[in-house]
């Protein structure tokens, strides 16, 4: 059908076309399954069928034949015929088109043959030779993953392709008229991953830096030169620090030397100074903490100490007024607790601008709008000067100074130092690792304790009390208070005897809300309370000799001395705390109880310029590790990006900017805040990494699920393989190397000496 010149254009068969050879006889089968037949010769073989077309649609159940004829019992069946598609302007490449629709048969078959004769051979099916690319009788697209530069139709010439040039991500696809040389086409199995070798974001990055090692060592480098800029920028713009401050004075000397002020005003600061602690009768605590929980307030009744220069009733309403001022909103702690579940930093900021702003509030009060009614005294009320409220410098803290007006002629007051003793003097802070303990000394406190103890002596009593407060901690008291005690009986009163005082560690009873406060309790070596070892050592040896007359007259002082104690003991604000009892104080443990093993106070180890330059590495190792992570989320799904930045929000991102806050604040003094705000970002982004751990876990999990293509690597620095652990394992050691560094650098800014910590006594008094 067609010619070589004009082929047909559509050759469509919906039914037969046969050239079969002739048969002989018929053939059927009985019940008995036994073929019948008819005598006759051999089967007539196929005839020949020759096709000119550009395309062949064969319909279903059509059929193209040259079938050989079947033969007689004797005879040889027919041998097949010979079928040939002669194709014309086969389409190639972009062009190409399916030249043929096939859902007949298409039958060369040779003739059966009977008993004797045999079946006749099948027939040729062929066609025109196809251009490259096709294959087959019908010039079909080689199969994907195969190519063919050659021209033919044989299914062997449609080669491999090579599987060194397939990416381990790729898979290979069907390209229009088919492959006709290498390399083949392929895609990523995903859209994450990126042509031409199917690598993901992060991976892009590596590999264009020479691999993971070229590229570890890169950053690495980097990172030392970026940290010693940090650290050259760091030493010049801290170079400018303010001036140092106050310092304890010396014998002969003013109070404070260490401020650039005119010698005129020094010395009038220093008048105002000594005529304030002359008139002062007495220090009034306020409860509590200063939180939304624990707001300061004062009790009703006035203190022993000032009922001779108050009006009670007169007291109390101003109690109510300070209450009132110094309670908080209910939003204010809500806000507060919702901040506490996302970013604790942020709930400790919002805190510390509401103690600010409650403490200015309490002063403004007290100054300015009360008009000192509760006072006895005409000129106090008159120059609203016979109460100043002040707090410690963490604002947890608060207390009421009472002083004389100058008109109350009481030769008695203000009362010296002996007979305010035994004096409670309450510790500020909470024992957490942002508000350690420590006793703050200011003007007042330090002239009233000079009547009997040299300031300097005093200034270094303080400094290393503070010293040893600041290891305490909140979860770890009973354990932490024992050094402190310790300290007190080997460096202290051993010292403060000659002075004729002596200083205790005292617990006061608790809050409503469980709130207890810590304090020093500074009394006469005369008043000095018996320790339950001392009277029961002194029990036995009554009990062993109850006769002598030594022992009598030894036994009824000791009635009077202890009849004495028992006196001082009622004035004693809460507990006296002994290695015997401190075993029943209370600690609290709180959500943030695991992280005490990770930031926590310690003590000073020097070196700090060194321990910086590491803190400027790991900062910005930190930071790049974050940013690789987040390039590794991206190649998973933005979902993970998401969950990773936002739970805690943003946790992950602000430790560097708070770090670098840290390490260019000026001044110890100034630097210890942001540095400790620093630990907390860094220990808080943990949740963040955990997160990112969850991520890269499931999704590992889900492709594990999945059966994978072949050229899948068992490891890798991507999600989809087992190496997705690496960034966030890393990120964990940086960020508790930094918790560790971040320790001993605040130790080195809060303490500048470290014979604070000597063990040796005469080593700590004489520095």
């Amino acid at each position: 059908m067609g010619s070589l010149e004009h082929s047909l254009i559509r050759l469509s068969v919906y039914g037969s076309i046969q050239a079969d050879g002739e048969s002989f006889g018929k053939y059927s089968i009985d019940d008995y399954s036994t073929v019948l037949s008819d005598l006759g010769p051999g089967g007539g073989s196929g005839g020949t069928i020759l096709l000119f077309v550009q395309s062949l649609v064969l319909g279903d159940s059509s059929t193209i034949s040259t079938m050989g004829g079947h033969g007689s019992p004797n005879g040889g069946g027919g041998g097949g015929g010979r079928i040939h598609f002669h194709w014309s302007d086969i389409s190639v490449g972009d062009e190409y088109l399916p030249i043929t629709s096939v859902k007949g048969t298409i039958n060369v078959r040779g003739g059966i043959g009977r008993a004797l004769g045999q079946d006749g051979e099948n027939g040729t099916l062929s066609g025109k030779p196809c251009p490259k690319g096709l294959y087959g009788i019908f010039c079909q697209e080689c199969p994907i993953g195969t190519y063919k530069n050659v021209s033919g139709s044989d299914r062997s010439l449609c080669a491999k392709c090579p599987s060194h040039e397939l990416p381990h991500r790729a898979l290979y696809i069907s390209t229009r008229g088919g492959i006709t040389d290498t390399p083949c086409p392929y895609k990523c199995i995903s859209d994450r991953y990126h042509m031409p070798r199917c690598y993901t974001a992060l991976e892009e990055l590596i590999y264009t830096f020479g691999g993971p090692w070229l590229f570890g060592c890169l950053l690495f480098s980097l990172l030392i030169l970026l940290a010693l800029v940090l650290s050259v920028a760091r030493i010049k713009f801290g170079s400018g620090d303010e001036l140092p401050g106050p310092v304890p004075a010396r014998r002969g000397s003013p109070i404070d030397r260490s401020f650039p002020f005119l010698e005129s005003l020094n010395e009038v600061l220093e008048t105002s100074r000594t005529e304030e602690s002359q008139t002062h009768v007495h220090r009034m605590y306020l409860s509590g903490n200063n939180t939304f929980s624990e707001p300061w307030h004062l009790p009703h009744s006035p203190p022993k100490a000032v009922t001779e220069i108050v009006y009670e009733d007169a007291f109390n309403r101003f109690v109510d007024e300070i209450n009132e001022l110094a309670s908080y909103q209910w939003w204010e702690g809500s806000v507060y607790g919702i901040l506490c579940t996302f970013a604790y930093p942020l709930a400790w900021s919002w805190l510390q601008w509401h103690r600010k702003k409650k403490m200015q509030q309490l002063r403004e009060f007290v100054r300015s709008e009360y008009d000192h009614a509760c006072l006895h005294s005409c000129r106090s009320r008159a120059l609203y000067e016979g109460l100043k409220v002040a707090a410690t410098s963490d604002l947890m803290l608060a207390y009421v100074d009472f002083f004389l007006g100058g008109d109350e002629k009481r030769d008695d007051l203000p009362p010296p130092l002996h007979q305010r003793l035994p004096m409670s003097i309450l510790f500020g802070g909470d024992g957490s690792y942002m508000s350690p303990f420590s006793l703050q000394s200011d003007n007042i406190l330090t002239s009233l304790m000079s009547q009997s103890v040299p300031p300097t002596i005093w200034y270094r009593l303080v400094a290393g009390l503070n010293a040893q407060l600041r290891l305490v901690h909140r979860g770890h008291l009973r354990a932490n208070f024992c050094p402190v005690i310790s300290w007190l009986e080997t460096h202290a009163n051993p010292y403060l005897r000659t002075h004729g005082i002596h200083v205790y560690l005292t617990h006061s009873q608790p809050s409503a809300s469980g709130y207890d406060q810590f304090g020093l309790l500074v009394c006469t070596v005369e008043n000095e309370p018996v320790m339950p070892s001392e009277s029961q050592n002194r029990s036995l040896l009554l009990e062993k000799h109850p006769r002598t007359p030594a022992n009598r007259w030894r036994k009824a002082f000791d009635l009077v001395r202890v009849n004495e104690h028992t006196t001082v003991q009622k004035k004693i604000p809460g507990e006296i705390l002994h290695e015997k009892n401190l075993q029943a104080v209370k600690d609290q443990l709180t959500l943030c109880y695991p992280f005490y093993y990770i930031i926590w106070n310690t003590r000073p180890v020097g070196h700090q310029d060194v321990i910086g330059l590491v803190i400027s590495i790991l900062l910005l190792g930190d930071f790049s590790l974050v940013l690789l992570t987040l390039l590794q989320l991206y190649s998973i799904s933005m979902l993970d990006v998401f969950f990773f930045l936002s739970i805690l929000p943003l946790g992950i991102l602000l430790p560097f900017p708070a770090g670098i806050n840290a390490l260019f604040s000026h001044g110890p003094a100034r630097s210890a805040v942001p540095a400790r705000v620093y630990a907390l970002w860094n220990i808080i982004s943990t949740i963040n990494v955990v997160v990112a751990f969850i991520c890269g876990f499931v999704h590992f999990h889900s492709q594990s699920s999945v059966k994978r293509h072949p050229n899948f690597q068992s490891w890798n620095f991507s999600m989809d393989d087992s190496g997705g652990w690496m960034l966030p394992t890393g990120l964990l050691l940086f960020k508790t190397a930094q918790a560790s560094l971040i320790n001993y650098h605040v130790a080195n800014l809060e303490i500048q000496d470290r014979t604070l910590y000597s063990n040796d006594p005469d080593v700590f008094w004489r520095s």
